[in-house]
């Protein structure tokens, strides 16, 4: 489940198919009877709810009981967002009859989400984090810009501000203080921005863990790997990542998640800072990770799968993690790998080749959703298309 109206969610579509293939009956919200997701052969059924994110929190939860009476047994939920996230953890009793899910301090998942607030649980807990501002107003946003070394990045503070006050697109780099102050007269009177430092690629290298943390917050499958491209570039979605064994990364990963006290599935963004030789925590996503089908350990567990079996009593097989395995979206790596072989940059730690890899959309066993992706995908594409022509001619 998710909220807000983005039907291309390769992440959805991965969650169904690793239970579905393990004769799990699946169910989904989705946007419409035509998102990719709802098409699935391993869907029992779609519920169609479009929604926008933005809706009262009462709205929310009078819908999901609806959906739980509709499928009339409990039901392990997989959040796909941190809006979702953040509505199961703050409705913890009311939502427990009809569903499973992991018990978490109702607060924790919202903080974690939050860009200020993910900043004060790192500089709480000695996790390494970029240095970060947090602008209250203009003249805050004014006298940053006055002693910041630039470039910056910009994102939006909150979660689900973005669904309705979004600040900036998505993570924005800003070269220096005129287009940062000609940014910040859009943001009004309170930004909800975090202004954070900028780790330069050509010294850094961006590292994900994946997780499953069960009731005492004890790892019951933990996950550690690199991005090789994203898109945007170095600033957005996964586009190509590789599993890469770090025990390093894991323990610290491991502690952090145990101090804090956190229960369920994870996906955290960090990135290795080749100048002080640490991994900084850019990202706590309290949720299923889109590209969480990187990672399965000997036994064939991915976290989807670990949770499902903690939650309904069973054990967690151990194993470690498959090595070799890369992960690549299809519809977004073409013009990533473009753009990254035009600026040079490269991985280090990625491995020359892979042994096997997973499609993010094709799958031999469930066409459908991928063919709906690039059926959906025609006019957004080729709008994009026509407006890079026209700014070409017109000299842009």
């Amino acid at each position: 489940m998710k909220f807000g109206n983005y039907p291309l969610h390769h992440g959805g579509v991965g969650a169904i198919r690793s239970l579905g293939r393990l004769g799990i009956p699946m169910y989904a919200i989705t946007e419409d009877r035509w998102t990719p997701a709802a098409l699935s052969r391993h869907l029992e059924r779609a519920y169609v709810w479009p929604t926008t994110g933005t809706e009262k929190p009462d709205r929310l939860i009078e819908g999901m009981l609806r959906v739980g009476r509709l499928i009339g047994r409990p039901t392990v939920l997989v959040p796909t967002d941190e809006e979702a996230a953040v509505l199961i953890a703050e409705h913890q009793d009311v939502l427990a009859g009809p569903f499973l899910f992991p018990r978490t301090e109702a607060g924790l998942p919202r903080r974690l989400a939050s860009k200020q607030g993910l900043h004060e649980l790192c500089t709480e807990h000695g996790v390494a984090t970029p240095q970060a501002a947090f602008p209250s107003s203009y003249a805050d946003v004014a006298a940053f810009a006055e002693q910041a070394v630039f470039p910056v990045v910009a994102k939006n503070r909150e979660a689900f501000v973005r669904r309705h006050r979004p600040a900036v697109r998505g993570t924005t780099r800003i070269a220096g203080p005129d287009e940062l102050l000609a940014l910040a007269r859009g943001w009004g009177d309170e930004p909800g921005v975090i202004l954070q430092e900028y780790l330069p690629r050509d010294q850094a290298e961006d590292w994900i863990v994946h997780a499953y943390f069960d009731a005492h917050s004890e790892p019951r499958a933990m996950f550690t790997g690199v991005k090789v491209r994203s898109w945007p570039p170095h600033a957005g979605m996964t586009a190509c990542a590789y599993v890469v064994d770090n025990p390093e990364l894991a323990a610290l990963a491991g502690q952090f998640i145990k101090r804090i006290g956190f229960s369920g599935i994870v996906d955290l963004d960090l990135r290795y800072d080749r100048r002080d030789g640490q991994y900084k925590l850019l990202d706590f996503n309290p949720r299923m990770g889109a590209q969480f089908r990187l990672f399965e350990n000997e036994a064939g567990v991915d976290v989807v799968r670990a949770q499902h079996l903690d939650l309904t009593g069973r054990a967690v097989p151990e194993g470690e993690q498959r090595a070799g395995h890369r992960y690549v979206v299809e519809n977004i790596d073409l013009p990533a790998l473009l753009a990254y072989r035009r600026s040079g940059y490269t991985t280090p730690h990625a491995p020359a080749r892979a042994d096997s890899t997973e499609l993010a959309w094709f799958a031999a066993d469930d066409v459908r959703p991928a063919l709906m992706m690039l059926a959906r995908m025609v006019r957004p594409g080729a709008r994009h298309l026509y407006e890079m022509y026209g700014a070409r001619r017109g000299g842009g």
